[in-house]
Protein backbone atom coordinates (compact mmCIF):
# COMPACT_ATOMS: atom_id res chain seq x y z
CA UNK A 1 0.00 0.00 0.00
CA UNK A 2 2.69 2.48 1.05
CA UNK A 3 4.92 1.41 -1.85
CA UNK A 4 2.06 1.96 -4.30
CA UNK A 5 1.37 5.37 -2.76
CA UNK A 6 5.00 6.49 -3.06
CA UNK A 7 5.25 5.12 -6.60
CA UNK A 8 2.03 6.89 -7.62
CA UNK A 9 3.21 10.24 -6.23
CA UNK A 10 6.65 9.92 -7.84
CA UNK A 11 5.11 8.96 -11.19
CA UNK A 12 2.74 11.95 -11.08
CA UNK A 13 5.65 14.21 -10.13
CA UNK A 14 7.80 12.88 -12.97
CA UNK A 15 4.94 13.44 -15.42
CA UNK A 16 4.87 17.10 -14.36
CA UNK A 17 8.65 17.34 -14.71
CA UNK A 18 8.48 15.78 -18.20
CA UNK A 19 6.03 18.45 -19.34
CA UNK A 20 8.21 21.24 -17.98
CA UNK A 21 11.72 19.92 -18.67
CA UNK A 22 12.33 20.94 -22.34
CA UNK A 23 10.97 24.42 -21.71
CA UNK A 24 12.97 24.73 -18.49
CA UNK A 25 16.21 23.83 -20.27
CA UNK A 26 15.56 26.46 -22.93
CA UNK A 27 14.48 28.94 -20.27
CA UNK A 28 17.65 28.37 -18.24
CA UNK A 29 19.84 29.02 -21.30
CA UNK A 30 17.89 32.21 -22.05
CA UNK A 31 18.34 33.28 -18.42
CA UNK A 32 22.08 32.69 -18.72
CA UNK A 33 22.25 34.92 -21.80
CA UNK A 34 20.32 37.67 -20.01
CA UNK A 35 22.54 37.40 -16.93
CA UNK A 36 25.69 37.71 -19.04
CA UNK A 37 24.62 40.72 -21.06
CA UNK A 38 22.02 42.52 -18.89
CA UNK A 39 22.45 42.87 -15.13
CA UNK A 40 20.08 44.55 -12.68
CA UNK A 41 22.92 46.84 -11.56
CA UNK A 42 23.32 48.11 -15.14
CA UNK A 43 19.59 48.70 -15.35
CA UNK A 44 19.78 50.89 -12.24
CA UNK A 45 21.93 53.40 -14.13
CA UNK A 46 19.24 53.93 -16.78
CA UNK A 47 16.28 54.65 -14.53
CA UNK A 48 17.30 58.03 -13.18
CA UNK A 49 14.99 59.96 -10.90
CA UNK A 50 11.89 60.28 -13.10
CA UNK A 51 9.08 58.96 -10.92
CA UNK A 52 6.63 58.21 -13.72
CA UNK A 53 9.13 56.93 -16.26
CA UNK A 54 11.16 54.93 -13.77
CA UNK A 55 8.09 52.99 -12.59
CA UNK A 56 7.29 51.86 -16.13
CA UNK A 57 10.90 51.07 -17.03
CA UNK A 58 11.55 49.26 -13.73
CA UNK A 59 8.64 46.90 -14.43
CA UNK A 60 9.68 46.34 -18.05
CA UNK A 61 13.31 45.67 -17.15
CA UNK A 62 12.36 43.43 -14.25
CA UNK A 63 10.04 41.03 -16.11
CA UNK A 64 12.68 38.93 -17.97
CA UNK A 65 15.31 38.88 -15.21
CA UNK A 66 15.69 35.44 -13.57
CA UNK A 67 15.78 36.60 -9.94
CA UNK A 68 13.92 35.04 -7.02
CA UNK A 69 12.23 37.04 -4.26
CA UNK A 70 15.42 37.15 -2.18
CA UNK A 71 17.87 37.51 -5.08
CA UNK A 72 15.99 40.63 -6.20
CA UNK A 73 16.75 42.49 -2.94
CA UNK A 74 20.34 43.65 -3.69
CA UNK A 75 19.58 45.05 -7.17
CA UNK A 76 16.49 46.69 -5.68
CA UNK A 77 18.75 48.47 -3.22
CA UNK A 78 20.99 49.41 -6.15
CA UNK A 79 17.99 51.05 -7.84
CA UNK A 80 17.28 53.06 -4.72
CA UNK A 81 20.91 54.11 -4.27
CA UNK A 82 21.06 55.10 -7.95
CA UNK A 83 18.29 57.64 -7.35
CA UNK A 84 15.16 55.73 -8.37
CA UNK A 85 11.94 56.68 -6.61
CA UNK A 86 10.28 54.39 -4.09
CA UNK A 87 7.65 53.71 -6.74
CA UNK A 88 10.27 52.40 -9.17
CA UNK A 89 11.72 50.24 -6.41
CA UNK A 90 8.34 48.64 -5.65
CA UNK A 91 7.58 48.22 -9.35
CA UNK A 92 10.84 46.34 -9.84
CA UNK A 93 10.36 44.38 -6.61
CA UNK A 94 7.01 42.96 -7.79
CA UNK A 95 7.58 42.51 -11.54
CA UNK A 96 10.97 40.78 -11.27
CA UNK A 97 10.44 37.74 -8.99
CA UNK A 98 6.97 36.97 -10.33
CA UNK A 99 8.16 36.28 -13.87
CA UNK A 100 11.66 35.65 -15.26
CA UNK A 101 12.39 34.16 -18.66
CA UNK A 102 12.77 30.64 -17.23
CA UNK A 103 9.39 30.72 -15.44
CA UNK A 104 7.66 32.17 -18.53
CA UNK A 105 8.68 29.12 -20.58
CA UNK A 106 7.74 26.81 -17.69
CA UNK A 107 4.33 28.49 -17.37
CA UNK A 108 3.72 27.86 -21.08
CA UNK A 109 4.70 24.20 -20.69
CA UNK A 110 2.07 23.36 -18.04
CA UNK A 111 -0.55 26.09 -18.22
CA UNK A 112 -0.56 26.99 -21.89
CA UNK A 113 0.07 30.16 -23.94
CA UNK A 114 -2.90 32.19 -22.64
CA UNK A 115 -1.84 31.76 -19.02
CA UNK A 116 1.82 32.49 -19.86
CA UNK A 117 1.00 35.74 -21.68
CA UNK A 118 -1.48 36.79 -18.98
CA UNK A 119 1.12 36.17 -16.27
CA UNK A 120 3.60 38.53 -17.95
CA UNK A 121 1.03 41.29 -18.56
CA UNK A 122 -0.48 40.94 -15.09
CA UNK A 123 2.94 41.09 -13.36
CA UNK A 124 3.70 44.28 -15.29
CA UNK A 125 0.36 45.82 -14.29
CA UNK A 126 0.78 44.80 -10.64
CA UNK A 127 4.26 46.35 -10.61
CA UNK A 128 3.21 49.71 -12.04
CA UNK A 129 0.07 49.83 -9.85
CA UNK A 130 2.20 49.41 -6.74
CA UNK A 131 4.80 51.88 -8.05
CA UNK A 132 2.30 54.59 -8.99
CA UNK A 133 0.54 54.19 -5.64
CA UNK A 134 3.82 54.66 -3.77
CA UNK A 135 4.70 57.79 -5.75
CA UNK A 136 1.26 59.27 -5.14
CA UNK A 137 0.95 58.42 -1.45
CA UNK A 138 4.54 58.72 -0.28
CA UNK A 139 6.11 62.08 0.52
CA UNK A 140 9.58 62.64 -0.87
CA UNK A 141 12.30 61.27 1.36
CA UNK A 142 16.04 61.51 1.17
CA UNK A 143 17.92 58.71 -0.49
CA UNK A 144 19.86 56.36 1.77
CA UNK A 145 23.46 57.31 2.38
CA UNK A 146 25.78 55.63 -0.03
CA UNK A 147 28.31 53.26 1.51
CA UNK A 148 31.77 54.65 2.03
CA UNK A 149 34.23 53.44 -0.57
CA UNK A 150 37.37 51.96 0.91
CA UNK A 151 38.93 50.81 -2.32
CA UNK A 152 39.40 52.67 -5.56
CA UNK A 153 38.34 50.55 -8.51
CA UNK A 154 39.95 51.16 -11.87
CA UNK A 155 37.94 51.71 -15.02
CA UNK A 156 40.01 49.28 -17.04
CA UNK A 157 37.74 47.16 -19.22
CA UNK A 158 38.63 43.50 -19.40
CA UNK A 159 37.97 41.87 -22.73
CA UNK A 160 36.12 38.58 -22.42
CA UNK A 161 36.44 36.04 -25.22
CA UNK A 162 33.40 34.53 -26.93
CA UNK A 163 34.27 31.09 -25.50
CA UNK A 164 34.44 32.50 -21.96
CA UNK A 165 31.06 34.18 -22.41
CA UNK A 166 29.50 30.90 -23.55
CA UNK A 167 31.09 29.16 -20.58
CA UNK A 168 29.68 31.77 -18.17
CA UNK A 169 26.22 31.52 -19.76
CA UNK A 170 26.03 27.75 -19.28
CA UNK A 171 27.65 27.93 -15.85
CA UNK A 172 24.99 30.35 -14.65
CA UNK A 173 22.13 28.53 -16.42
CA UNK A 174 22.84 24.99 -15.26
CA UNK A 175 24.85 25.44 -12.06
CA UNK A 176 24.15 28.75 -10.33
CA UNK A 177 20.50 29.12 -11.36
CA UNK A 178 19.78 25.44 -10.74
CA UNK A 179 21.43 25.74 -7.34
CA UNK A 180 19.20 28.73 -6.54
CA UNK A 181 15.82 27.36 -7.63
CA UNK A 182 16.48 23.59 -7.66
CA UNK A 183 15.22 22.98 -4.13
CA UNK A 184 12.02 24.97 -4.73
CA UNK A 185 11.49 23.31 -8.10
CA UNK A 186 11.70 19.86 -6.50
CA UNK A 187 9.37 20.90 -3.67
CA UNK A 188 6.88 22.34 -6.16
CA UNK A 189 6.95 19.25 -8.38
CA UNK A 190 6.53 16.89 -5.41
CA UNK A 191 3.63 18.93 -4.00
CA UNK A 192 2.11 18.92 -7.48
CA UNK A 193 2.55 15.15 -7.62
CA UNK A 194 0.85 14.69 -4.24
CA UNK A 195 -2.07 16.88 -5.29
CA UNK A 196 -2.42 15.14 -8.67
CA UNK A 197 -2.36 11.65 -7.18
CA UNK A 198 -4.33 12.07 -3.94
CA UNK A 199 -6.89 14.85 -4.37
CA UNK A 200 -10.17 14.04 -6.18
CA UNK A 201 -10.71 15.69 -9.56
CA UNK A 202 -13.69 17.76 -8.36
CA UNK A 203 -12.26 18.67 -4.93
CA UNK A 204 -12.28 22.47 -5.30
CA UNK A 205 -15.57 22.58 -7.19
CA UNK A 206 -17.31 20.76 -4.33
CA UNK A 207 -15.37 22.46 -1.50
CA UNK A 208 -15.97 26.11 -2.42
CA UNK A 209 -19.34 27.65 -3.23
CA UNK A 210 -17.72 30.78 -4.68
CA UNK A 211 -14.47 31.44 -6.60
CA UNK A 212 -13.78 34.31 -4.18
CA UNK A 213 -13.37 31.83 -1.33
CA UNK A 214 -10.60 30.07 -3.21
CA UNK A 215 -8.99 33.40 -4.17
CA UNK A 216 -8.85 34.55 -0.53
CA UNK A 217 -7.61 31.21 0.79
CA UNK A 218 -4.78 30.99 -1.75
CA UNK A 219 -3.85 34.63 -1.05
CA UNK A 220 -3.59 34.04 2.70
CA UNK A 221 -1.32 31.05 2.10
CA UNK A 222 0.79 32.77 -0.59
CA UNK A 223 1.79 36.08 1.07
CA UNK A 224 4.13 34.69 3.79
CA UNK A 225 5.25 31.75 1.62
CA UNK A 226 8.81 31.67 0.26
CA UNK A 227 8.78 30.04 -3.16
CA UNK A 228 10.32 30.92 -6.52
CA UNK A 229 8.26 31.77 -9.63
CA UNK A 230 9.13 28.46 -11.32
CA UNK A 231 8.42 26.35 -8.22
CA UNK A 232 4.82 27.57 -8.02
CA UNK A 233 3.93 26.42 -11.55
CA UNK A 234 3.54 22.64 -11.00
CA UNK A 235 1.53 23.36 -7.84
CA UNK A 236 -0.79 25.73 -9.71
CA UNK A 237 -1.18 23.24 -12.59
CA UNK A 238 -2.03 20.37 -10.23
CA UNK A 239 -4.55 22.50 -8.32
CA UNK A 240 -6.27 23.53 -11.56
CA UNK A 241 -6.55 19.91 -12.61
CA UNK A 242 -8.45 19.32 -9.37
CA UNK A 243 -10.95 22.06 -10.10
CA UNK A 244 -9.31 25.19 -8.68
CA UNK A 245 -10.41 28.27 -10.61
CA UNK A 246 -7.63 29.81 -12.77
CA UNK A 247 -7.85 33.13 -10.90
CA UNK A 248 -6.93 31.49 -7.59
CA UNK A 249 -4.06 29.63 -9.28
CA UNK A 250 -2.83 32.95 -10.66
CA UNK A 251 -2.89 34.47 -7.16
CA UNK A 252 -0.43 31.75 -6.10
CA UNK A 253 1.82 32.59 -9.08
CA UNK A 254 1.80 36.31 -8.27
CA UNK A 255 1.65 36.64 -4.49
CA UNK A 256 3.82 33.59 -3.72
CA UNK A 257 7.07 34.72 -5.43
CA UNK A 258 6.48 38.45 -4.81
CA UNK A 259 6.44 38.24 -1.02
CA UNK A 260 8.10 36.50 1.86
CA UNK A 261 9.14 37.40 5.39
CA UNK A 262 12.67 38.46 4.34
CA UNK A 263 11.46 40.79 1.59
CA UNK A 264 8.89 42.42 3.87
CA UNK A 265 11.52 42.96 6.58
CA UNK A 266 14.00 44.53 4.16
CA UNK A 267 11.37 46.88 2.66
CA UNK A 268 10.34 47.96 6.15
CA UNK A 269 13.93 48.70 7.14
CA UNK A 270 15.12 50.50 4.01
CA UNK A 271 11.96 52.06 2.59
CA UNK A 272 9.88 52.59 5.73
CA UNK A 273 6.73 51.13 7.23
CA UNK A 274 4.41 53.27 5.11
CA UNK A 275 6.00 51.98 1.89
CA UNK A 276 5.74 48.43 3.23
CA UNK A 277 2.01 48.88 3.83
CA UNK A 278 1.58 50.31 0.31
CA UNK A 279 3.54 47.36 -1.10
CA UNK A 280 1.41 44.75 0.68
CA UNK A 281 -1.97 46.43 0.12
CA UNK A 282 -1.38 47.05 -3.59
CA UNK A 283 -0.09 43.51 -4.05
CA UNK A 284 -3.18 42.06 -2.35
CA UNK A 285 -5.52 44.24 -4.42
CA UNK A 286 -3.62 43.39 -7.62
CA UNK A 287 -3.71 39.67 -6.88
CA UNK A 288 -7.44 39.63 -6.18
CA UNK A 289 -8.37 41.96 -9.03
CA UNK A 290 -6.21 40.26 -11.65
CA UNK A 291 -7.29 36.84 -10.40
CA UNK A 292 -10.94 37.81 -10.78
CA UNK A 293 -10.23 39.20 -14.27
CA UNK A 294 -8.58 35.94 -15.33
CA UNK A 295 -11.61 33.97 -14.11
CA UNK A 296 -13.82 36.24 -16.21
CA UNK A 297 -11.63 35.81 -19.32
CA UNK A 298 -11.43 32.05 -18.78
CA UNK A 299 -15.22 31.73 -18.56
CA UNK A 300 -15.99 34.29 -21.27
CA UNK A 301 -13.85 32.53 -23.88
CA UNK A 302 -14.48 28.98 -22.59
CA UNK A 303 -10.77 28.21 -22.04
CA UNK A 304 -11.25 25.33 -19.58
CA UNK A 305 -11.18 22.69 -22.33
CA UNK A 306 -8.08 24.26 -23.90
CA UNK A 307 -6.23 23.80 -20.64
CA UNK A 308 -7.15 20.12 -20.40
CA UNK A 309 -6.17 19.61 -24.04
CA UNK A 310 -2.80 21.22 -23.42
CA UNK A 311 -2.09 18.97 -20.47
CA UNK A 312 -3.07 15.74 -22.25
CA UNK A 313 -1.71 16.42 -25.72
CA UNK A 314 1.91 15.49 -26.39
CA UNK A 315 3.25 18.69 -27.95
CA UNK A 316 6.90 17.57 -28.07
CA UNK A 317 8.54 14.23 -28.94
CA UNK A 318 8.57 11.78 -26.03
CA UNK A 319 12.34 11.26 -26.26
CA UNK A 320 12.91 15.02 -25.86
CA UNK A 321 10.67 15.26 -22.79
CA UNK A 322 12.21 12.20 -21.10
CA UNK A 323 15.76 13.19 -22.07
CA UNK A 324 15.29 16.71 -20.70
CA UNK A 325 13.71 15.38 -17.49
CA UNK A 326 16.60 12.95 -16.94
CA UNK A 327 19.13 15.71 -17.68
CA UNK A 328 17.53 18.03 -15.11
CA UNK A 329 17.29 15.23 -12.54
CA UNK A 330 21.00 14.43 -12.92
CA UNK A 331 21.80 18.15 -12.73
CA UNK A 332 19.74 18.54 -9.56
CA UNK A 333 21.55 15.63 -7.93
CA UNK A 334 24.93 17.03 -8.98
CA UNK A 335 24.12 20.48 -7.56
CA UNK A 336 22.80 18.94 -4.33
CA UNK A 337 25.98 16.87 -3.84
CA UNK A 338 28.19 19.81 -4.82
CA UNK A 339 26.51 22.18 -2.36
CA UNK A 340 26.75 19.59 0.40
CA UNK A 341 30.45 19.13 -0.35
CA UNK A 342 31.07 22.89 -0.33
CA UNK A 343 29.23 23.23 3.00
CA UNK A 344 31.29 20.40 4.52
CA UNK A 345 34.50 21.87 3.11
CA UNK A 346 33.62 25.23 4.68
CA UNK A 347 33.32 23.65 8.11
CA UNK A 348 36.60 21.77 7.74
CA UNK A 349 38.58 24.54 6.02
CA UNK A 350 41.44 25.85 8.08
CA UNK A 351 42.18 29.33 6.77
CA UNK A 352 45.69 30.53 7.50
CA UNK A 353 45.49 33.72 9.53
CA UNK A 354 48.57 35.90 9.89
CA UNK A 355 49.49 37.40 13.23
CA UNK A 356 48.37 40.81 12.00
CA UNK A 357 45.03 39.53 10.69
CA UNK A 358 41.71 39.37 12.53
CA UNK A 359 38.85 36.89 12.04
CA UNK A 360 35.26 38.13 12.31
CA UNK A 361 32.08 36.10 11.88
CA UNK A 362 28.81 37.67 10.79
CA UNK A 363 25.44 35.92 10.76
CA UNK A 364 23.31 36.96 7.76
CA UNK A 365 20.01 35.02 8.00
CA UNK A 366 18.50 36.62 4.88
CA UNK A 367 20.80 34.73 2.50
CA UNK A 368 18.85 31.97 0.75
CA UNK A 369 20.56 31.51 -2.64
CA UNK A 370 23.84 31.94 -4.53
CA UNK A 371 22.79 35.40 -5.69
CA UNK A 372 22.64 36.40 -2.03
CA UNK A 373 26.07 34.91 -1.38
CA UNK A 374 27.63 36.73 -4.34
CA UNK A 375 26.19 40.10 -3.35
CA UNK A 376 27.30 39.81 0.28
CA UNK A 377 30.76 38.61 -0.73
CA UNK A 378 31.24 41.38 -3.32
CA UNK A 379 30.11 44.01 -0.80
CA UNK A 380 32.79 42.88 1.64
CA UNK A 381 35.59 42.24 -0.86
CA UNK A 382 35.29 45.86 -2.06
CA UNK A 383 36.35 47.08 1.39
CA UNK A 384 40.02 47.88 1.83
CA UNK A 385 41.63 45.55 4.34
CA UNK A 386 39.57 42.42 3.60
CA UNK A 387 41.83 39.47 2.83
CA UNK A 388 39.34 36.62 2.60
CA UNK A 389 35.56 36.09 2.74
CA UNK A 390 34.14 32.59 3.16
CA UNK A 391 30.35 32.12 3.23
CA UNK A 392 28.40 29.02 4.22
CA UNK A 393 24.89 29.34 2.78
CA UNK A 394 23.55 26.52 4.91
CA UNK A 395 24.50 28.05 8.28
CA UNK A 396 24.23 31.69 6.98
CA UNK A 397 27.66 32.35 8.49
CA UNK A 398 30.11 34.78 6.89
CA UNK A 399 33.73 34.29 7.95
CA UNK A 400 35.91 37.35 7.25
CA UNK A 401 39.70 37.55 7.51
CA UNK A 402 40.80 41.18 7.61
CA UNK A 403 43.43 43.64 8.77
CA UNK A 404 43.00 45.73 11.88
CA UNK A 405 42.37 48.93 9.89
CA UNK A 406 38.72 47.95 9.34
CA UNK A 407 36.09 47.61 12.03
CA UNK A 408 33.18 45.24 12.43
CA UNK A 409 30.77 48.18 12.14
CA UNK A 410 32.15 48.99 8.68
CA UNK A 411 31.68 45.38 7.57
CA UNK A 412 28.13 45.27 8.96
CA UNK A 413 27.34 48.53 7.14
CA UNK A 414 28.66 47.12 3.84
CA UNK A 415 26.49 44.00 4.20
CA UNK A 416 23.40 46.02 5.12
CA UNK A 417 23.95 48.44 2.22
CA UNK A 418 23.91 45.41 -0.09
CA UNK A 419 20.38 44.64 1.12
CA UNK A 420 20.91 42.10 3.94
CA UNK A 421 20.68 42.44 7.69
CA UNK A 422 23.25 41.14 10.16
CA UNK A 423 21.83 39.53 13.29
CA UNK A 424 24.99 39.40 15.45
CA UNK A 425 26.02 43.06 15.42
Amino acid sequence: MIVNLIFGILKSSFDLLKEMAPYLVFGFISAGILKEFISAEKIAKHLGKSSLGSVLKAALFGIPLPLCSCGVIPPTMALRNAGASKGAVLSFLIATPTTGVDSIFATYSLLGPVFAVYRVIASFLAGIFSGFSANLLETKTALPAKPEKHKTLTNVKIKISFFNRIQKIFSYAFLELMSDIGKWLVIGILIGGVITYLIPADFFQTSFTSPWQALLLILIVSVPLYVCATGTIPIAAALMLKGLNPGAAFVLLLAGPATNAVTITVISKYLGKKTTVIYLVTLVLSSLGLGFLLDFIWTRFDLAFSFQHHMNHQMLPGWLEIGSAVFLTVLLLYVLIKNQFVSSAYKKEDIIVKDTDIETDLLVPGMTCNNCVNHVKNALINLSGINNVNIDLKSKNVKIIHKNNITKDQMVLAVENSGYMVSNK
